[in-house]
């Protein structure tokens, strides 16, 4: 019975300290991270006060002092300020690092070369300088001012202090407040322990004290972790992928790519098929035909026009059979209008009415766009065919550099994806660009199958929507 006590009241002593100490090394960061934040303000405005004071002092207060002085302590106090803020990004990185136990990966835009003309001059990418020097500074601050990472950083350098104070102060002041308390009784009761009647002051205030103690350290732990998460969320970046999953990905790559390369070939033998049976075989069809009307043309003029007929239509249909063909190869609306109206004109031609809302700044590339536009034409069709719907909803949106295409019809539902249907050819054609098909078909209906694809656009341009009624 002994025993059991003693390791019980041991293990609970070992928990206590474990919390003690937990607490006390949050309290110290805590305390190094405000005075780190507080740092990262000031320091930077006291560095551009004294370089102008300094620099007032070296030009005898003279008239040009300004001139000199007001630029100086600006560049000084932007330069002390920008390096406080690359290095308090990094040190609370390396902090939630090795909370996590694992590496945080950062991305940041890539730095282009500066590149010389036939005159000298040097292109920053933006803007050409005469100076090296001063083409390479004034590149530095562009990259610093476009890079996403750099603005989420300098977000950081605000944003920081605020967290600081909502989710750390509060209990740095309690911790404060009570340790205060602790020494303000301890000397009370020093100095009256001869006067046991005068002591109960005291002890409240101590009492007190302890309680304020022990509410700080038990939320400081606590606020960390909060202020950890709010990190996160502004810096950006992510857990460093782990070698099962690099393989995982760089195996789904590869399938990928195995995928894509069937679907080519497959399309060059489509292709050659059409061509071989449809318009080569009319084509050579036309030559007999022109072939017999030469022999005819001194004989019987009547028959060689009745045959001059049959290859002007025979003409006409190998036309219609190559338009036919480059239409399915690229369509010519996608080519000159772009998506939004390509995807327009498979409403107007849908069986079923078909509404379409497109909100695209831009142009995807070519190959993306007709992947889309592809993907699009084949699920109409599947909604004429199975759906018993009466109405079709086509909404393409981008967001956040990801291309969503959805795709809603008020029919029957209860699709699934089966393989080697239309589903599955429509998963690896989006496959290629890395992208996702998900479906969602209850039984009774709506059906919406959601398409999307990480893309960049190019040539800005805003579309409205159109519908079909």
């Amino acid at each position: 019975m002994t025993t059991t006590l003693w390791f019980g009241g041991g293990s609970a002593r070992s928990a206590l300290g474990d919390w003690t100490r937990s607490a006390v090394r949050a309290a110290g960061q805590a305390v190094v991270m405000v005075a780190g934040a507080a740092a990262g303000v000031a320091v930077p405005v006291v560095a551009g006060l004294f370089t102008a004071l300094a620099l007032v002092q070296l030009f005898d207060h003279g008239p040009s002092a300004l001139y000199v002085a007001v630029p100086s302590a600006v560049v000084t106090g932007v330069a002390t300020l920008y390096w406080f803020m690359r290095r308090g990004a990094v040190w609370t990185r390396q902090r939630v690092e090795r909370r996590a136990g694992e590496r945080w990966v950062v991305v940041y835009s890539p730095r282009e070369a500066l590149e010389q003309d036939a005159r000298g001059f040097w292109w920053t990418g933006h803007s050409y300088h005469r100076g090296h020097s001063v083409a390479r500074g004034v590149q530095f601050v562009q990259w610093a001012v476009r890079d996403p990472q750099i603005r989420r950083e300098a977000l950081w350098l605000v944003a920081n202090p605020a967290g600081l104070l909502v989710l750390v102060v509060p209990f740095l002041g309690l911790l404060a407040g009570g340790v205060g308390s602790v020494w303000a009784a301890g000397r009370q009761l020093h100095d009256r322990v001869g006067y046991l009647g005068e002591m109960g002051l005291g002890a409240i205030v101590g009492l007190f004290g302890v309680v304020l103690m022990a509410a700080g350290l038990w939320g400081l732990p606590l606020g960390m972790r909060r202020h950890e998460v709010w990190a996160c969320q502004v810096l950006g970046g992510g857990p460093q992928p782990s070698r099962a999953q690099l393989t995982e990905r760089v195996a789904q790559l590869t399938e990928t790519r195995a995928d894509a390369a069937d679907a080519q070939a497959a399309e060059l033998r489509r292709i050659e098929r059409d061509l071989h049976d449809g318009a080569q075989a009319r084509l050579v069809s036309i030559g007999l035909t022109l072939g017999a009307v030469e022999h005819l043309m001194a004989t019987d003029q009547a028959a060689a026009r009745e045959l001059l007929a049959e290859a002007r239509a025979a003409s006409a249909k190998a036309l219609q059979e190559l338009r036919d063909l480059v239409r399915g190869i690229h369509p010519p609306v996608l080519a000159e209008r772009g998506l939004p109206d390509a995807v327009r004109e498979l409403a107007l031609t849908a069986v079923v009415p078909t509404e379409v809302a497109v909100a695209l700044p831009g142009r995807p590339e070519a190959a993306l766009e007709t992947a889309v536009y592809f993907s699009v034409s084949e699920l109409l069709a599947n909604v004429a065919k199975h759906a018993r719907a009466r109405q079709t909803w086509v909404d393409v949106l981008y967001r956040a550099g990801r291309l969503r295409v959805v795709v809603t019809d008020d029919g029957s539902g209860g699709a699934r994806t089966e393989a080697g249907g239309g589903l599955q050819g429509i998963e690896k054609r989006l496959g290629t660009f890395d992208g996702t098909i998900s479906l969602d078909s209850p039984v009774g209906g709506p059906t919406t199958i959601t398409m999307e694809l990480p893309c960049a656009l190019s040539s800005p341009r805003t579309s409205t929507s159109s519908a079909k009624g």
